[in-house]
């Protein structure tokens, strides 16, 4: 972001021109005279193409300004390209509308990077194109949340849409929501008309996702038909994004869920009202057409299709959910998490049983895995070789394999390599103990300490970064760690572009971007990881991580993702994989 104060004055012809260069570039290279710009609002754009934020915000900024050039309201655009070669930055560019500094000005592209203290990207300012004050550093932050209906992007204009929005939240019915001007009703799974006003006095949820095949829309399909078994009001609308139709019909039919028409204008409106970025998103709207959640996704990947027990997600419901979760924690032993009636037992490859009584007083690591997983088939080997040391030292801890397996094949062919213990691919324990330590993603290593309290959800992470050393996982162990650690010297890999970009990269691998942070995008997504975004993090004094592309020890930091033991180094998430 920007941190330049609102009030300050530029000369704009100065601040935009080169020690020779009196002109800005479109696309194809047409020149535009700076002193002819006459634009009432100047935004000035910093981004790059190895940026992902960058990419998804260019689309909404393209029609935004479109928009506004189609009503006629002088915003103008121009480009502070952060692109390491004029190739990237010319494909990068040619999309583009607006105008853009050229590439080979490099020193006026930093110098106003400078002037601004761009600190990350993307980030789009603006100054007023006459006076040349500067008026906002939080431009992008207003066109992903309001488009064109910023304009002309002021805190002042901001204020009066979020005053707006309070009015329509405080006023919300579930006419309000779904009702256009073209059309009153909602569509059902054979293509029939539902108005709205048969849906008053019902808990609906409002159903966001991409991918209406995926695993969630099978669960929530699950739950709905238990609800309404139990006599419990409640409809399923699906609010279509970028979906092709075809998907969106197969879904719909499955489901027998309601649907806004494909390609509805008031898809969009939907989108910005519940500030949906995440999917999928299920935002629940009670009989009285408030909204009682704004997304209660996680609830029921938690608990599945038992999510019945807090229906329909309200804040009361939630709250009595949590004071109980806080107790199970309290009181739990390795006994309340591995027993269950009969199934008392864990099992050996040969499908002997070994009593849970018998690992009472151990550490025990719950290992969350599946052979169809790459990450969980390329950690193995590792989580082999740590455990073998642990057992040669005679530590007192175990590992139980808790499969996610699709079918028994794969189960047992997965299981028949690992030299320790598992429950059956059968065993009905497995979907409680996933939503009792609330495992989203595998491979995830839970450590239970010898009471039988949770160590650790973070067990893959500890190992990966201090080996068999991280025995017995426990706070205290791990603060003694980083104690002792020192920066460790990493071979970081070469970038394959030259010249200055390249030196300013090779300062990242040393300084750690500490001083080039405009430089690298906050968060990416990369294709070893793709379930999840990657965060930029900054990491405590000591604190260190294997990188999982490069598997050299770093620290400092790291690409990580928020819901997995998965981090990246800078230069390995920013570099190709070849």
């Amino acid at each position: 972001m920007a941190v330049a104060e609102a009030g300050e004055f530029y000369n704009i012809i100065s601040i935009l021109s080169g020690d020779t260069r009196d002109y800005l570039i479109f696309n194809k290279g047409d020149e535009v005279k700076i002193s002819d710009l006459n634009a009432p609002i100047l935004g000035i754009y910093f981004s790059a193409s190895w940026c992902p934020h960058c990419k998804s915000f260019n689309s909404q900024l393209t029609e935004v300004y479109n928009n506004l050039s189609s009503e006629n309201k002088g915003f103008q655009i121009v480009l502070i390209s952060l692109d390491w070669s004029e190739e990237e930055f010319n494909e990068y560019f040619s999309p583009m509308p607006w105008l853009a500094v050229p590439f080979s000005e490099w020193e006026t592209r930093q110098r106003l990077t400078d002037l601004f203290k761009i600190t990350g990207i993307p980030t789009l300012i603006t100054l007023d194109g006459k006076s040349g004050r500067f008026m906002s550093n939080e431009v992008a932050e207003f066109v992903v949340e309001y488009g064109s209906r910023a304009y002309p992007f002021t805190l002042e204009r901001v204020k009066e849409l979020k005053d707006e929005k309070e009015t329509m939240i405080k006023n919300q019915t579930l006419e309000s929501l779904l009702v256009s001007h073209e059309r009153d009703y909602v569509l059902s799974s054979k293509g029939n008309k539902v108005t709205v006003g048969e849906l008053e006095g019902i808990v609906v949820g409002l159903y966001f996702s991409h991918n209406s095949g995926n695993q969630f829309t099978s669960t929530l399909s699950q739950l709905h038909e238990k609800l309404r078994e139990q006599g419990q009001k409640f409809e399923i609308i699906m609010v279509p994004s970028d979906e092709d139709r075809s998907t969106l019909d197969r879904s719909i039919s499955t489901t027998q869920w309601l649907t806004v028409p494909f390609k509805d204008k008031t898809v969009e409106h939907l989108i910005e009202y519940f500030e949906v970025s995440n999917y999928p998103t299920l935002v629940i709207i009670g009989s009285d057409g408030k909204t009682l959640n704004f997304n209660a996704t996680d609830i029921i990947e938690n608990y599945g299709v038992e999510a019945v027990e807090w229906f329909p997600f309200s804040n009361e419901k939630l709250r009595i959910m949590e004071e109980i979760e806080r107790t199970n924690m309290e009181l739990q032993t390795l006994e309340s998490l591995l027993i269950s009636r009969e199934l008392d037992y864990v099992v050996r490859k040969d499908r002997r049983k070994v009593p849970v009584l018998d690992l009472v007083g151990k550490t025990v690591i719950l290992y969350f895995s599946a052979e169809w997983s790459r990450s969980c088939r390329e950690f193995q080997p590792k989580l082999i070789s740590y455990y073998d040391e642990l057992k040669k030292k005679q530590s007192p801890f175990e590992i139980v394999f808790i499969s996610s397996d699709q079918d028994q094949c794969s189960y047992e062919n997965f299981f028949s390599s690992m030299p320790w213990l598992a429950l059956l691919f059968e065993d009905a324990r497995k979907s409680p103990l996933k939503r009792a330590l609330k495992v989203r993603s595998i491979p995830s290593l839970v450590v239970i300490g010898p009471d039988g309290k949770t160590v650790s959800k973070n067990g893959k992470k500890l190992l990966m970064t201090y080996g068999a050393d991280a025995f017995p996982f426990t706070d205290e162990r791990i603060q003694e760690l980083k104690k002792s650690s020192r920066r460790s010297e990493v071979n970081f890999k070469e970038l394959a572009s030259e010249g200055e970009a390249n030196e300013a990269m090779d300062t990242v691998a040393f300084d750690l971007i500490d001083k080039f942070a405009s430089m690298i995008p906050n968060k990416l997504q990369h294709e070893i990881h793709e379930e999840h975004e990657l965060v930029l993090t900054r990491l405590d004094y000591g604190e260190g991580y294997c990188c999982y592309e490069c598997e050299l020890s770093c620290e400092r930091w790291s690409y990580r993702c928020n819901e997995c033991d998965f981090d990246l180094h800078p230069l390995c998430a920013l570099d190709p994989i070849e």
